[in-house]
């Protein structure tokens, strides 16, 4: 089951194992970030996978975390 991430990854067809380079991930952890919906993807690691990826840290946060909501009390 692919998490936000992973479903990013396919849309734009990267190479996880060069983003995990660039980003200076381990190819594990990247891989876990794509395929675990539990796994936590910290602010640091979302920064570095946008510029490995070249777009926006922005647009890659909006895609990740887009659906989230402010409950109402």
């Amino acid at each position: 089951m692919a998490t936000k991430l992973g479903e990013y990854f396919k849309l734009k067809s990267v190479n996880k194992a060069d983003i995990a380079r660039k980003a200076k991930l381990t190819s594990p952890r990247l891989t876990e970030l794509s395929n675990n919906p539990t796994a936590k993807l910290r602010a640091d690691e979302l920064y570095l996978i946008a510029l490995a990826m070249d777009v926006s840290p922005c647009e890659l946060l909006e895609f990740v975390c887009g659906d989230l909501k402010l409950s109402k009390s």
